[in-house]
């Protein structure tokens, strides 16, 4: 009996080691998954990006006119409502190819409230030094503007820690050592720094006549395609959990 169980305690041991030794997304499935995922990622970005826009013009359009003069008290909260549309798309799109791995609902709620809470936090430290830095106008020098504006970049890189927290508590419970994945993102906002500092120093070679347009929707281009990217990196080098690791990690 005694070695019975021997043997099938090494049987579960290495059954545990076999599936925690697993990629999550197969070699075999990999380029598949990176251009499924990135593209989705950039369908997200558009047509979240449209929505948000559209339903904010409607919601001014739509408020009355006693409404419409206060906005200093909606002006947040129609921001607030577009940013959700936003973010539920984008991760909405994402969650369409991840929903193979583990489920759609838990990457759209992680997805959405991580990018939500990211773009919060980016917002509210880039809004303050630029207060600061409008209120040192007349004074300020070119090494002060500069370091602030490095400041800002810094905090919005640094933001993306909370948007890989989120994603994180949903991939911990079906891969393994995966706590690289709250820093990832905040790769993902160094490059897409980065790609917008080499536009705005390329910028200058960029006819007049369409420099404005051409900058913004380049712009708007690489973010939606490192937001893809990145990530998609990073989901094939993931590892499975086994079955019963993931059982503990779902009572956890």
């Amino acid at each position: 009996m005694q070695a019975n169980s021997d043997k099938s305690s090494s049987f579960a041991s290495a059954d545990s080691k076999y599936y925690s030794g697993k990629l999550l997304i197969p070699r075999s499935q990999r380029r598949m998954f990176c251009f499924q995922f990135t593209l989705m990622t950039v369908i997200g970005w558009v047509a979240g990006g449209i929505a948000s826009i559209a339903i904010e013009r409607v919601i001014w359009q739509s408020l009355p006119a006693t409404l419409a003069a206060q906005p200093q008290i909606w002006n947040f909260w129609i921001r607030l409502i577009a940013n959700i549309v936003f973010a539920v798309l984008f991760a909405a799109d994402q969650a369409l190819v991840v929903r193979r791995y583990f489920p759609f609902w838990r990457w759209l709620l992680a997805t959405s409230l991580g990018w939500l809470l990211a773009h919060s936090v980016s917002t509210a430290w880039i809004n303050y030094i630029s207060t600061l830095a409008n209120s040192l106008e007349q004074s300020l020098a070119s090494e002060v503007a500069l370091t602030l504006g490095l400041l800002s970049t810094i905090l919005y890189i640094l933001s993306g820690i909370w948007f890989g927290l989120c994603q994180w508590l949903v991939l911990r419970r079906y891969t393994v050592k995966a706590w690289w994945w709250n820093f990832l993102p905040s790769v993902a906002f160094l490059c897409i720094s980065m790609a917008v500092w080499v536009l705005s120093v390329g910028q200058s070679f960029i006819p007049e006549l369409h420099r404005t347009s051409l900058v913004y929707w380049s712009q708007q281009g690489i973010t939606a395609m490192i937001l893809g990217v990145v990530p998609a990196i990073g989901l094939c080098r993931l590892k499975k959990r086994s079955q019963r690791q993931a059982g503990i990690a779902s009572r956890a």
